[in-house]
């Protein structure tokens, strides 16, 4: 996958893109102001108030026809070094950059090219001539700052490569994106919906909720032999509790309230505090330890409207979270099992993934020492197991330092799902302890952990990652039997349909008085994974031709090879 952040070239195509596209649109729209226009991951964008003018799918072709005009005029980009006040001359007449102003010192940069101006850090091409492979990818709304109270302005993406063919690639890449959104794959494999009546929150349809129940499945299953106890904590809890645990000194912009009996409470944004009242209701052994106490909690988050997107960003969503409460002998042995879990789960759904080291971010609880010590345990634990990773700094949750795993899917694209937290703090507001071998009080330490990160993003992921066309043991019909013949046939179909049926097989026929060619074209484009062709020659011989999802050639085998081929593959997640 391209990172356009990272690697150097692009990045400051990338950069200076964005300036002529300012530059461009400045010429076509001479009132237009401009916010920010930064290098992101999938190229760069600008946002701009161009005041009653919203701008179109045809006006970003007018745009790029502008920018390639500043494009040969061949300018150079010249840094400007300034003093507050002259920055602040220059750009009296333009709120947005007064508004960055505000927060600058002396030894500000901007750059020029022509008789475009913008503040900013660099870095740059040299000059404008060597700007000629870029697109305009979309136009969206974006508000001041990301503040829905603010003022929304118009966001105009792009990306820019060194060639024309590395262009043409990534636009076919972006090609495929598209077919595999999984909005889009969702309403057409009828897998889940959304409603104005409750933004943010999923309504699964049967086919969805047949994936969902089979990643519960898949999870109890490797969560159980791997030595898990599975609970279910409340969803809605005191304020009390959230004072504790510090969610409502540090999360409480993110949570939903309520009061009851004249009491403040909270629909909990996170399973935590309900895991250390488990854990606190018995006296516990250094002997009970490690303890594992997973849970699927439905979690509710409040996210900004224009935030939300699919099943990538709700409010409302199940976490597959556990919390490991350990002695810190324990730590490395149980760091390594949740490897081996992730390792062993994601093979199944063919998912390779990177690991991101997160330390202490701005906003967190407890003392630096600890913070230091969290730091150094998970740091040495990480460099023990031999897994690579990138240093994140300051993106740890507020209670603990943390691991964020990222899924790479078939396209490449990075997601985030898994995070390892290792917590020091939560034990100590909650007053945890166990008895140790000594017969003294002492902390355990905690390990929060999740594998899917949420059933939701999981779903989606897989959902794009598969392109709708998810292997048999996911997939929400896993066999279709396709009669050639209605009259002749149809009655062999029901019986081998009961059948399967019968063995737990998600089965259908179409037993519909359609040609036999539209059956399977329709079948395909459900893109269910296993198609049985049924006529005279399996029905006399007792075989069964098939053919998979995608795939034009047809297997004949005898009917018991089937049967047993059938259930090995579904039961090997094969």
């Amino acid at each position: 996958m391209i990172n356009f952040k990272e690697d150097e070239k692009l990045n400051h195509l990338n950069h200076s893109s964005a300036h002529l596209l300012a530059q461009a649109v400045k010429r076509l729209y001479p009132n237009a102001k401009f916010w920010v226009g930064p290098v992101i991951d999938s190229g760069f964008y600008y946002d701009m108030d161009l005041g009653n003018v919203t701008l179109t799918e045809e006006d970003l072709e007018k745009i790029e026809k502008e920018m390639k005009k500043c494009s040969k005029e061949a300018s150079d980009i010249v840094e400007i070094k300034l003093t507050k006040k002259e920055a602040l001359d220059m750009f009296k007449d333009d709120p947005y950059k007064l508004d960055l102003l505000s927060n600058m010192e002396d030894n500000i940069t901007a750059y020029k090219q022509r008789e475009f101006i913008d503040l900013c850090r660099g870095g740059h091409v040299k000059n404008t001539k060597e700007l000629k492979h870029f697109k305009l990818i979309k136009v969206s709304g974006a508000y001041f700052k990301g503040d829905s109270k603010n003022k929304m302005l118009q966001r105009v993406y792009g990306v820019c490569f060194e060639t024309e063919e590395d262009l043409k690639k990534y636009l076919e890449f972006l090609e495929e994106v598209k077919k595999r959104d999984h909005r889009k794959l969702g309403k057409e494999l009828e897998l889940f919906m959304t409603s104005e009546y409750t933004p943010g929150n999923i309504f699964y349809l049967p086919n969805g909720m047949t994936i969902y129940k089979e990643l519960e499945k898949f999870w109890y299953e490797e969560h159980i032999k791997n030595g898990y106890k599975i609970v279910k904590t409340p969803i809605i809890l005191n304020r009390t509790l959230w004072e504790t645990s510090g969610h409502w000194d540090n999360y409480k912009e993110n949570m939903y309230t309520t009061k009851v009996d004249d009491e403040e409470y909270a629909i909990k944004p996170m399973n935590c505090p309900g895991a250390m009242l488990v854990f606190k209701n018995s006296v516990k052994s250094y002997r009970d330890l490690p303890l594992r106490l997973g849970e699927l909690g439905l979690v509710h988050r409040h996210e900004a409207s224009g935030a939300l997107s699919g099943l990538f960003r709700v409010r409302s969503f199940t976490q597959d979270d556990a919390h490991i409460f350990m002695r810190e002998s324990q730590i490395e042995d149980e760091i390594r099992n949740i490897f081996k879990i992730l390792d062993d789960m994601y093979k199944v759904f063919n998912l390779d993934y990177s690991i991101e080291f997160s330390t202490r971010p701005e906003k967190f609880i407890g003392d630096i020492k600890k913070w230091d010590e969290a730091e150094e345990k998970l740091l040495n634990v990480l460099n023990k197991v031999g897994k690579p990773y990138k240093l994140n700094p300051q993106d740890g949750a507020f209670y603990g330092p943390k691991l964020d795993v990222k899924v790479i899917d078939s396209l490449g694209r990075s997601w985030q799902c898994a995070t390892i937290q290792l917590d020091m703090q939560l034990p100590i507001r909650f007053d945890l302890s166990y008895i140790n071998e000594n017969n003294q009080k002492e902390a355990p330490v905690i390990v929060h952990r999740v594998i899917y990160g949420s059933f939701e993003r999981m779903m989606g992921i897989l959902i794009e990652h598969y392109a709708g066309a998810f292997p048999a043991w996911l997939a929400p019909v896993q066999v279709n039997i396709l009669p050639i013949n209605n009259e002749l046939h149809v009655k062999n179909a029901e019986a081998l349909y009961q059948e399967l049926l019968d063995m737990g097989i998600r089965v259908e026929v179409d037993n519909r008085n359609e040609k036999f060619g539209y059956k399977m074209r329709e079948s395909q484009m459900r893109k269910i994974p296993i198609n049985i062709i049924l006529g005279d020659s399996e029905i006399q011989n007792n075989e069964i031709s098939y053919r998979f999802y995608g795939d034009e050639k047809t297997t004949t085998i005898s009917k018991e090879a089937f049967m047993n081929f059938i259930v090995k593959l579904i039961n090997e997640r094969a």
